[in-house]
């Protein structure tokens, strides 16, 4: 139970961040680290104690077996994120070679 706790308290750090930061790298950040309490919180939902890892051998059964399908969910999340992640970036860069700063205040009074 400490681990959701935990988890979410991660996402509230980074809902903080992109929501009361004003410069661009650190919104960035934040988002980053919403992804990973997002991932973290998809892990722990198909965590099952003293469980073992979904591999089937010929002749052989598990009884208790982790969920696989959380860990592929966030194989695919994480790709994407990387992607995202890159994408905003890259906007980020072009911003600030057309105004000179990542500071969001600044960049609303220019309107340019």
């Amino acid at each position: 139970m400490s681990e959701y706790i935990l988890c979410f308290a991660l996402f509230c750090i980074g809902l903080y961040c992109v929501l009361r930061k004003r410069n661009i790298i650190k919104i960035i950040i934040g988002l980053g680290i919403i992804e990973y309490a997002v991932n973290l919180f998809f892990v722990l939902i198909g965590y099952r104690t003293h469980s073992r890892a979904p591999i089937l051998a010929k002749g052989q059964s598990i009884l208790n077996m982790v969920d696989p399908l959380p860990q592929a969910l966030v194989l695919t999340s994480i790709v994407i994120g990387l992607a995202v992640t890159a994408l905003i970036v890259a906007i980020a860069i072009r911003i600030y070679e057309k105004y000179g700063t990542f500071d969001i205040t600044k960049i609303r009074r220019l309107k340019g």
